[in-house]
C-alpha cells in the first residue's frame, strides 16, 4: 500500500484538539472528501473540517485536546492510493509524470525524462533532463504538449524551432 503525502500538520488550534494543516494539493476540500487520514503511521478518523484563510483545520476523533494535538504538530499526513481523486481528463498526478520519457513527436527523438513538475508559473511546467545532460523547461500547454500516456510512461511534445538551443540534437 503505497502511501501518498497531502499535506503536513503545523499547528494546535484552540483547545478542542483541532490541527491546522498545510496542504500540499491544490484541492484543500479534499479533506472533506476524506473519512480517515495516516499521521506517523497511525490512523484517524476525520470529524471535522474547517478553514482558516489557506489553512486547512481538522479535528480527529480522540485527540480531544490541545495536547494530544500538539503532539502531531510538523507530522506529515497520507492518504492511500485508494483516496486518491479520479482526475479529468488531460490531467494527471505529478508523481505519475516523473520518470517519463520526452519525445519530439516531429523528428521522433528523445528528448529526456521528466524530473519534476513546477507549480508556481502561469502554467505547469515540466522540467526535463534532456539526455545531453542539461535541463529544459517545457510548458505544459496543448501547443506543446501533444500526447501523455501515463501507462507507456511516454510524453510526446512539439517544440517551436530554437526552443532547445543547444540542450540537446533533435
Amino acid at each position: 500500500m503505497e502511501k501518498i503525502k497531502i499535506g503536513k500538520i503545523v499547528n494546535a488550534v484552540a483547545l478542542r484538539g483541532e490541527v491546522k494543516i498545510y496542504n500540499y494539493s491544490d484541492y484543500k476540500e479534499r479533506y472533506e472528501e476524506l473519512d480517515r487520514v495516516i499521521v506517523a503511521n497511525k490512523e484517524y478518523e476525520i470529524e471535522n473540517v474547517r478553514y482558516q484563510k489557506e489553512m486547512v483545520i481538522v479535528k480527529f476523533k480522540g485527540v480531544n485536546d490541545r495536547n494530544a494535538a500538539e503532539a502531531l504538530k510538523e507530522k506529515e499526513i497520507f492518504i492511500t492510493e485508494e483516496d486518491l481523486r479520479e482526475l479529468p481528463e488531460d490531467t494527471f498526478y505529478i508523481r505519475d509524470l516523473i520518470g517519463c520519457s520526452v519525445f519530439d513527436e516531429t523528428s521522433g527523438k528523445e528528448i529526456g525524462k521528466i524530473a519534476d513538475v513546477l507549480q508556481n508559473t502561469a502554467q505547469d511546467l515540466y522540467q526535463v533532463k534532456t539526455t545531453g545532460g542539461s535541463e529544459v523547461f517545457i510548458p505544459a500547454v496543448a501547443q506543446f504538449v501533444k500526447e501523455v500516456s501515463i501507462e507507456e510512461k511516454l510524453v510526446k511534445v512539439t517544440l517551436i524551432p530554437g526552443f532547445l538551443d543547444d540542450a540537446i540534437e533533435c
